[in-house]
C-alpha cells in the first residue's frame, strides 16, 4: 500500500497576510514527513519529523514562534501516539522547549509513563540531554507586540479563540507502507492564558489518537470543546461503524459545534490510506501527500468543505 502523511498548521481566523506563509509552511512540513517515509521510516518517525518542521517554523504556534501566556511565558503541550502498539507519550505546560513533539517521543519510549508536566517534564528534558531556550529565541517579535497590545483585554479562552490574533495548534497523521499509523500534535495555546492552563493537544482521545484498528487524527481549534467531546476519540468511534473518515469527521465536528458551541479542525488517515482535512473554523491550514501528489488548498469556505474535502475540485495539486 501507498504511505500517506498529512499535517495541519491550524484551524482559526488566519489573517490574510499570514495566509501564504501558514500555506507554505504545511507544505513544507508534508513533503519533510513524506520523504521520511519515502526513505522507510515508520509512521511514527514520520509525523515526529513534521510536526518538529512546524515547530521550527516561526509562522505557527508551537515551539519557535509560540504565543505567550498572562504572565509573558512560553507553555507548550504536544503529544504522539503508535497506532501500532498504543504507546503514547505527551508533555504540559513545558517551558524553554524548542521541540516538545520529541521530548513527548522521548516520554513514551524512556519511560513507564505517558504524560509529564511542568517542572517534572522540564528535568526530564535536561536530563536526557535536551536543552532549554530562553523565552526571547522562542517568541517572534509579532507576538511580542500582540502579547503587549492585549495583555490588559481581559477575556475567556473562547473569546481569544474567536479573535483574529488567536493563533493554534499542529499536527501530523500518517499511515506507512506496512499499514501502521501514527499522529502527533504540537501547541503553545491560547496568547494571554492563565498560567497552567492546558488545553486539549496533549490528551489522549482529545488532541490526538491513533490506533491501527481504525486510523490516527490530529485535532485542533478550541481546546476546551474539545477535550469535552473527546473530538479525536469521538472521530475514531464513527469510523469503526463504518463512516469514511471525512463524514466522520465532519460528523463529529457538527456534534461539537452543536453540543458546546466549539469549533474546530480535524485530519484523519486510514490504515488503508484514506484521508481528509476538515474544520468548521473559517480557515485551516492542511497539506497532504499521497500517491506522489502534495494536496493544499488557499483556504476555502465552510460550504465548500462539507463535501469531500480529499477530492473537493477546490484543492491544488502537486507532484512531489
Amino acid at each position: 500500500m501507498s504511505a500517506v502523511l498529512v499535517v495541519h498548521g491550524g484551524a482559526w481566523s488566519i489573517p490574510d497576510e499570514m495566509a501564504p506563509a501558514s500555506v507554505s509552511g504545511v507544505k513544507a512540513a508534508a513533503r519533510h514527513g513524506s520523504s521520511v517515509l519515502k526513505s522507510g521510516g515508520s509512521a511514527l518517525d514520520a509525523v515526529e519529523a513534521a510536526v518538529r518542521a512546524l515547530e521550527d517554523n516561526p509562522t505557527f504556534n508551537a515551539g519557535y514562534g509560540a504565543t505567550l501566556n498572562i504572565d509573558g511565558e512560553v507553555e507548550l503541550d504536544a503529544i504522539i501516539m503508535d497506532g501500532r502498539t498504543l504507546a503514547s507519550g505527551a508533555v504540559s505546560c513545558v517551558k524553554n522547549i524548542a521541540n516538545p513533539v520529541s521530548l513527548a517521543r522521548a516520554v513514551m519510549e524512556k519511560t513507564s509513563h505517558i504524560m509529564l508536566t511542568g517542572k517534572g517534564a522540564n528535568q526530564f528534558a535536561e536530563s536526557i540531554g535536551i536543552n532549554a531556550i530562553p523565552t526571547d529565541k522562542l517568541v517572534t517579535e509579532y507576538e511580542k507586540k500582540e502579547w503587549e497590545k492585549h495583555k490588559k483585554y481581559f477575556a475567556g479562552v473562547m473569546e481569544e479563540f474567536n479573535t483574529k490574533w488567536a493563533h493554534d495548534t499542529v499536527g501530523a497523521v500518517a499511515v506507512d507502507c506496512a499499514g501502521n499509523v501514527a499522529c502527533a500534535t504540537s501547541t503553545g495555546g491560547i496568547r494571554n492564558k492563565m498560567v497552567g492552563r492546558v488545553g486539549d493537544s496533549p490528551v489522549i482521545g482529545c488532541g490526538g489518537y491513533a490506533n491501527n484498528s481504525s486510523g490516527a487524527v490530529s485535532c485542533t481549534g478550541h481546546g476546551e470543546s474539545i477535550l469535552k467531546v473527546t473530538l479525536a476519540r469521538l472521530i475514531l468511534s464513527h469510523v469503526e461503524q463504518g463512516k469514511s473518515v471525512a463524514d466522520a469527521s465532519r460528523l463529529s465536528l457538527q456534534y461539537m459545534g452543536d453540543r458546546v458551541q466549539g469549533a474546530g479542525g480535524t485530519i484523519v488517515v486510514s490504515p488503508s490510506g484514506q484521508w481528509a482535512a476538515t474544520f468548521t473554523t473559517e480557515r485551516m491550514a492542511w497539506a497532504a501527500a499521497a500517491d506522489g501528489v502534495l494536496w493544499f488548498e488557499y483556504f476555502h469556505t465552510l460550504s465548500c468543505l462539507l463535501s469531500n474535502t480529499y477530492l473537493s475540485p477546490v484543492l491544488i495539486k502537486h507532484i512531489l
